[in-house]
């Protein structure tokens, strides 16, 4: 079958799951086995979620759930190491060919939307709102920006230091190809992390703090933290529900995850699996994301049905 990719498209809108879909997570008892999830630190919720849900319902299957990045998830992915891969952005070409060269067949199921979070620390009371292009400013390879002051006029005179994202992270390339217009552009004299957690504990804790990750990780600490708008041409717009589902934030994309074809012949991946997409409106939402509309959820379903029956 090649490097054949099976596809479950996304769509930008939130509805509940209808019941035709809830019965396929519950006939999954007796099931034992090990699964191993790696990759986006900002899908890692979601997926962590679903994973402690199914083993409390399945104790004999036990399923670990890490964060290396997207890349560093596609890398083990596309050498077999693991059968699911968690991604805050498609599969690069390089990645397709790298699996296509170790035989892997994989299918892409999109389980969320988020949008991504620009940040700074709560005592920054002087900016409300960045513009694409001070962002850029900002985060372009070889940037002049060092103080606020230099990004804008009657900002002040105060060292802005930096946290994002690891070169390995899918929202790492995806910021730089939205904001500097070409992904993994960026200047490279800022605190890196690949776990989000990380990059909050920083802006938190820094007065002349600029940072961004995904927006799941601003609401679990919104209280710690100062949500910028983003102005991209047409006003200043904030990461929300209503913004993220109807479009109008521009920071915002599809949350991924990749399954290896050949895992499917696993009981425990099939059940996890249809767990994963059948309880996504509930376990979403709880996470801090936007769930897809229940008809994508659906799709993803007998799109995974139709895979296991290859």
């Amino acid at each position: 079958m090649g490097s054949q990719r099976i596809f479950a498209c996304a769509v930008l809108a939130t509805v509940g799951l209808t019941a035709s879909c809830s019965s396929g997570a519950e006939d999954t008892s007796g099931l034992t086995g090990s699964i191993e999830v790696d990759g986006s630190s900002t899908v890692f919720p979601v997926s962590e979620a679903a994973a402690e849900d199914f083993m409390i319902a399945n104790p004999g299957v036990r399923i670990t759930v890490a964060l290396s990045g997207t890349g560093g998830g596609f890398k083990r992915f596309c050498a077999g190491e693991i059968p699911i891969a968690d991604a805050s952005r498609e599969i690069s070409q390089e990645e397709i060919d790298a699996c296509g060269a170790a035989g892997i067949d994989y299918m892409e199921i999109p389980v969320a939307f988020d949008g991504l979070s620009v940040v700074t620390n709560p005592t920054a009371d002087f900016v409300e709102c960045l513009s694409m292009e001070e962002l850029r400013a900002v985060w372009e390879p070889n940037s002049a920006v060092s103080s606020w002051a230099d990004l804008r006029a009657g900002f002040p005179d105060r060292e802005i230091r930096l946290y994002g994202p690891g070169t390995d992270s899918g929202t790492f390339d995806y910021f730089t190809e939205e904001v500097v217009g070409e992904a993994k552009a960026s200047r490279t004299d800022f605190q890196a992390s690949e776990d989000d957690n990380v990059l909050v504990q920083g802006v938190a804790g820094d007065e002349g703090s600029l940072g961004y990750f995904g927006f799941a990780y601003y609401v679990q600490n919104q209280q710690r933290l100062k949500l910028l708008g983003v102005d991209a041409g047409g006003g200043c717009v904030k990461p929300s529900d209503a913004t993220i589902e109807d479009g109008t934030y521009r920071l915002a994309r599809p949350l991924l995850i990749y399954v290896r074809l050949d895992a499917l012949a696993e009981p425990a991946v099939q059940a996890f699996l249809e767990f994963y997409l059948t309880e996504a409106p509930l376990i979403v939402p709880s996470t801090g994301y936007h769930a897809l509309p229940a008809e994508r959820y659906e799709e993803s379903l007998a799109a995974l049905s139709s895979a296991i029956g290859m």
